[in-house]
């Protein structure tokens, strides 16, 4: 400790103290900080709330917790209605980007599509599959200013691909991973990791298929830039019996005083 203490009142006199060099180079050997974490800037984990419900969305949007929405054609056919019409109403309740996903598999179709839905508002995302169509669209469609959510991710190595082909968003599926018995955050460290390495690659690490708080939190401690949550688990986020039973406390003893603060 005394050791930490004398390096940085020295470099802090060099006027070097708490730079990115100083982590790395003197005190990640003493402090265990690894050099991973070292070139991460601070900024604001995003959350996408996963869902087409478009009154969910008002719900959630008002709270000012809101930085984007994804959707999927399974939870727009649960809507009941029609896929664009759907999307442009989601992209008129948040400001933050909507994904939209193609509907095709083939190459030709899927560029098609992935223009039409692009010409619905300016927050859209075309969402993509991680198939060889899907990141040769991404390609064309990123290179012509479009944002590009590239889905259904299960490895390191696709999420490697899609970086390369300009991918906006790449969404690890973490919960479907668990569901095979293995763990889908380990998945969520290793493209953190992989693209830290590579300060060039602007492509953001989207956890998705979240299931619990527990991924979220995870998320956090891992350095991924979005999650996207289902409302119920969003809500969940807030829930603490502890905090209930303090405000039931807080509340008791107000009540005692016979005041009102708003007269």
């Amino acid at each position: 400790m005394l050791r930490i203490q004398h390096l940085i009142h020295m470099e802090a006199g060099a006027k070097q103290f708490l730079t990115e060099e100083f982590w790395i180079f003197r005190l990640a050997p003493i402090t265990g900080f690894h050099v991973k974490h070292a070139n991460r800037q601070r900024r604001r984990m995003k959350f996408f709330v996963d869902t087409a419900d478009t009154e969910e969305i008002r719900e959630l949007s008002d709270t000012g917790l809101l930085d984007g929405v994804t959707t999927n054609p399974s939870l727009i056919a649960k809507t009941g209605r029609n896929f664009l019409e759907v999307v442009a109403e989601i992209c008129t309740i948040v400001d933050g980007p909507v994904s939209a996903e193609v509907a095709a598999t083939d190459f030709d179709t899927m560029l098609e599509e992935g223009k039409k839905l692009a010409g619905i508002a300016e927050n859209i995302a075309v969402k993509v599959p991680l198939t060889m169509a899907g990141l040769k669209t991404c390609s064309h469609l990123s290179r012509a200013g479009t944002q590009v959510n590239v889905t259904l991710c299960f490895s390191a190595a696709q999420a490697i691909l899609a970086a390369k082909a300009g991918a906006t968003y790449i969404s690890p599926f973490v919960g479907r991973l668990d569901d095979i018995g293995q763990n889908g955050m380990d998945l969520i460290g290793d493209i953190v990791q992989i693209y830290n390495n590579y300060p060039t690659l602007k492509t953001e690490v989207l956890v998705a298929s979240i299931r619990n708080p527990t991924h979220i939190v995870t998320a956090g401690l891992m350095g991924a830039d979005v999650c996207t949550i289902p409302p119920q688990v969003l809500k969940q986020l807030v829930a603490h019996p502890l905090t209930d039973k303090g405000l039931a406390a807080f509340m008791a003893d107000w009540e005692k005083t016979g005041q009102n603060i708003l007269g």
